[in-house]
Formats: structure tokens, C-alpha cells, sequence
């Protein structure tokens, strides 16, 4: 599967927010690339910005296009309101659930986390970071030095950072546990999901 490997600061200056951990640099300048600096920008279309803003939830997830789009047809295909659904299910992440309960600090990590075989979900091991959990699975490390030594590592780099609610994390186990799928004030802030449903309806 595709994936975005390139400049992480460079996706940060161009959508004005920092997907990725942010630099000094963004920090800096924190506005699109330009010699001049910010700039009064032209109007966008309704098909630019719907286009920017699934750009920006698909870069913040890690998602190539084509994982993406089938997503969000599985979303689409479930009863409810279908913005709110695709970010349950972008949530529901296994490399999302790691990113969340604090045992790597990007998601761009946790993905390689899951995919080299260090997470156990329910007790067997997981390495598709794709797998959507459910409430009630149980995500822990498992029982190897070197995925407890990097787990351990990541709480202490983000031991001010607390898992949202729906999460309940056990840190001297290394284990979290999925109490609820996220209600939808606790969902992605600042994304507009009407634009990116309007995007796919066209």
C-alpha cells in the first residue's frame, strides 16, 4: 500500500496545521511555502476545498487513496450520519489506537509498531495496522523485550499526553482497552467531513 514518505514539515506548512509532529521550522513558519511569506489566497472552489480537506484527513491518518476511498464506501454503507461514521472508523485503527494510548508518538510510528509484529490485540498478535478494534478488545504490547522497551520509552516521551476517554489505558501493564467506540464531540477536530462527503458524492 501507498503511503506518504516525503518532508513531513512540508504537508504541515501547506495545510497551515501540524499533521505530523511539528518542527522548529514549522513553528517558524507555519504558512504555505512562498518567498513573500502568508499570502492573500484567491477564493477556493467547492471542489478545492473539498479536495484540501480530504487531503489533510488522509495525510493525518496515513492513508493512501485507494484504502481510503473504501473506507469511506464502508462508511457510507452503514446507517448513520456518514462523516461521523468514516471517522469512527479512521478512530477504530489499530496503528490509531496505539498512536492514542501514547506508545509512540506519531501515527506514522505506531503504523510501524503494528506492522513489525510488537502489538497483541485480545492476546494474539496483530500486524495489519488497518484492523479495526472493537469495544471490549484489549491492545497491549507483547511479551518481547524490545516491543515493551519501545512502548515504555513512548510513555515517557508523552507522559502529558492523556488517551481520550473512550480509551482506558493501563500503563504499568502496557495494555489498553477499548471501553467504547468515540462519541462523535470526540471525534478528529477540525475536520469538515461534509466537505469530504460532498467530495466523493460528485
Amino acid at each position: 500500500m501507498s503511503r506518504y514518505t516525503g518532508p513531513a514539515q512540508k504537508i504541515n506548512r501547506r495545510f497551515s496545521q501540524a499533521i505530523f509532529p511539528p518542527s522548529k521550522a514549522f513553528e517558524r513558519k507555519p504558512h504555505p511555502h512562498g518567498m513573500h511569506g502568508p499570502r492573500l489566497r484567491r477564493k477556493m472552489s467547492e471542489y478545492s476545498a473539498g479536495l484540501n480537506e480530504k487531503q489533510k484527513l488522509r495525510f493525518m491518518y496515513g492513508l493512501g487513496e485507494k484504502q481510503f476511498r473504501l473506507l469511506f464506501d464502508r462508511a457510507k454503507a452503514m446507517r448513520g450520519v456518514t462523516g461521523d461514521q468514516f471517522l469512527q472508523l479512521l478512530e477504530s485503527r489499530l496503528d490509531n489506537i496505539v498512536y492514542l494510548l501514547g506508545f509512540v508518538k506519531s501515527r506514522r510510528a505506531a503504523r510501524q509498531l503494528v506492522n513489525h509484529g510488537h502489538v497483541n490485540v485480545n492476546g494474539h498478535k496483530v500486524d495489519i495496522s488497518s484492523y479495526l478494534c472493537k469495544p471490549g478488545d484489549i491492545v497491549e504490547m507483547r511479551e518481547r523485550p524490545s516491543s515493551r522497551q519501545l512502548a515504555t520509552r513512548g510513555l515517557e516521551t508523552n507522559q502529558f499526553r492523556s488517551p481520550p476517554a473512550w480509551l482506558t489505558l493501563q500503563a504499568d501493564a502496557l495494555r489498553g482497552v477499548v471501553s467504547r467506540l468515540p462519541a462523535k464531540e470526540e471525534l478528529e477536530p477540525g475536520i469538515n467531513t461534509q466537505l469530504i462527503v460532498e467530495f466523493y458524492s460528485r
